[in-house]
């Protein structure tokens, strides 16, 4: 742990405004974990909470000065422990930086990172506009967290990922310059794809502290149909059938826990016996819709559903779609949660699906199951009795061997929740030695002294000796 620098607290003090810089313990440990809950959260010398780029450019040459490593944070909604505070760090808090700026024009939107996916959605809804990406915590997370990360969400199927959104980005760097990266053009390959780079960088390379996004028009109101199904593999039967016949504006699953989880706290009438259920959206053109959702109904039915309702009232078909938002916070009040963000490619969905299911088994651990299906993301959820030690062990082991399959499927160790600090011992096996190496190069070649997040995604005493 670093000795409490007096002298470095000082300066932030006097270079910043007032109510800046927070140094209270009550008030600091707020700042030490994100929802990941990481049961390693050291304890931050100071908090700062910046409200600009400039500021952020003071913060982190003081910072560099003292060579004392800054862990920033948005909302702190992260799944990965991307910014679980180290000892004697700063936490240097974007929450402050709300600014949002709509060019209808450009079909663009200037955001600071501390603002909410659902405050660019609003402001881009005020001029008949549509920002995409929607993880399911649209409402609470932060787009600076998004960008950080690569966020995806339930549109992602059809619309992509926040990286198919980003035009450009203000980036400060690890000596305090601040650098602008792309901007309002459609097109623009003048150089390496800088903004690619540092988007999913979850703070290790340079802190984002604007971006420009690009906007399309408003979504058509959609259709939406909900299957239950006996059996896991009818499910994903259904999945593997829809995709390969098109490519629906929603397709999300959920499994029998987080079915029950959710109807716990909505008792909204979902099927409690189903093994499994889907819920499709369409936004094609009126008339096309209706089409597109009976064919995903035929589709189904050619995979034994049990049931299949669709609706094209949009009340009624938001009540499904807040029911798959909600799973992960119904399936907490199960217990403490061990939370996982593994995809696979399509034709290797069941093989996960199945796969989770029998480890759950093997190791006597609860493993509620929701996923992106359409585009293969699964986010298996294990849950704990925290009062339990050894069911506490099964599950981190368990927790491991999910991982190890999904890698084995010719999958990845995270689709939108970033490696953060509680996956990162896997990333290796993952990335491949050479793949490992360059990232590492990359980081060193960015952030020579190793303050910017050091812990997360890369093992700072990785050597190739």
């Amino acid at each position: 742990m670093l000795p409490a620098d007096t002298s470095l607290i000082d300066a932030l003090v006097a270079a910043l405004p007032e109510g800046s810089v927070i140094t209270n313990p009550a008030s600091m440990d707020a700042y030490r974990w994100d929802r990941a809950n990481d049961p390693n959260a050291g304890t931050p010398l100071v908090v700062v909470r910046v409200t600009s780029t400039e500021e952020v450019q003071t913060v982190v040459r003081l910072a560099a000065a003292a060579n004392v490593p800054i862990v920033p944070r948005g909302a702190g909604s992260g799944l990965s422990g991307g910014s679980t505070a180290i000892n004697g760090c700063i936490v240097l808090s974007l929450d402050r930086m709300r600014e949002i700026t709509v060019d209808p024009v450009t079909r663009t939107v200037v955001s600071q990172p501390g603002a909410f996916n659902a405050e660019v959605k609003a402001a881009a809804a005020e001029h008949g506009l549509w920002y995409p990406p929607d993880p399911a915590s649209f409402q609470f997370c932060s787009i600076g967290g998004n960008v950080a990360t690569n966020a995806g969400g339930l549109c992602c199927v059809k619309y992509g990922v926040t990286t198919d959104y980003v035009l450009g980005m203000t980036v400060v760097l690890s000596d305090g310059r601040a650098v602008k990266l792309g901007g309002p053009k459609i097109k623009d390959v003048a150089g390496y794809s800088l903004t690619k780079l540092f988007t999913g960088s979850e703070g290790t390379l340079g802190i984002i502290t604007e971006v420009v996004l690009r906007l399309i028009p408003a979504q058509r109101p959609p259709t939406t149909l909900v299957a239950t199904f006996a059996t896991l593999e009818d499910a994903m039967s259904a999945v593997l059938g829809i995709t390969q016949a098109m490519r629906p504006s929603m397709l999300e699953f959920m499994d029998r826990v987080s079915i029950n989880a959710v109807e716990d706290v909505t008792k909204m009438g979902l099927d409690r016996t189903a093994a499994a259920m889907l819920v499709v959206q369409s936004d094609e053109p009126a008339g096309h819709a209706g089409v597109e959702i009976a064919q995903v109904e035929a589709l189904c039915a050619l995979s034994n559903a049990t049931e299949c309702f669709f609706t094209d009232d949009l009340e009624e078909g938001e009540a499904f779609v807040v029911a798959r938002r909600i799973a992960i916070p119904s399936v907490e009040k199960m217990g403490t949660v061990l939370m996982e963000d593994v995809g696979v490619p399509l034709p290797r969905l069941g093989d996960l699906v199945m796969g989770i299911e029998q480890i759950s088994q093997h190791r006597d651990v609860i493993i509620a199951v929701i996923a992106h299906a359409g585009d293969g993301n699964t986010h298996p959820l294990l849950v704990v009795n925290p009062n339990d030690p050894a069911q506490q062990a099964r599950a981190e082991i368990a927790y491991g061997e999910v991982m190890d399959l999904a890698i084995s499927l010719g999958g990845t160790i995270t689709g939108e929740h970033g490696v953060g600090r509680l996956k990162k011992p896997w990333l290796a096996d993952y990335l491949g030695p050479d793949v490992l190496e360059l990232n590492h190069r990359i980081k060193t070649a960015l952030d020579p002294a190793g303050i910017l997040n050091p812990g997360a995604v890369l093992d700072e005493t990785w050597s190739t000796t």
